[in-house]
């Protein structure tokens, strides 16, 4: 079985910057994709970002330029650096790897807001 526990989410004003780290663990075996998930409160889960096995790096169109996605296979984590963020950017944010299912954690909550 494996888990996975983000942390590092919160409530910061338009503008700020918030790191969300995921740690995994658990009878992982080798870690395919990695990526990064939203819900916003009333819509749909959407894709934030994913890494593949090969390394190829995908941002959904409204966090482009603004998120990062990291990975370190050493140590099992998965980050998401958040700058400039937007009121829209408020959602239950969850990390998920691939290994070789996916899994997901329970999501942590980032809000944006004055």
């Amino acid at each position: 079985q494996v888990q996975l526990v983000e942390s590092g989410g919160g409530l910061v004003q338009p503008g700020g910057s918030l790191r969300l780290s995921c740690a995994a663990s658990g009878n992982i075996g080798s870690i395919n994709g990695v990526a990064w998930h939203r819900q916003a409160p009333g819509k749909q889960r959407e894709s934030v970002a994913f890494i593949t096995s090969g390394g190829r790096i995908n941002y959904a169109e409204s966090v482009k330029g603004r998120f990062t996605i990291s990975r370190d296979n050493a140590k099992n984590t998965v980050d998401l650096q958040m700058n400039s963020l937007k009121p829209e950017d408020t959602a239950v944010y969850y990390c998920g790897i691939q290994s070789p299912y996916w899994y997901w954690g329970q999501g942590t909550q980032v809000t944006v807001s004055s």
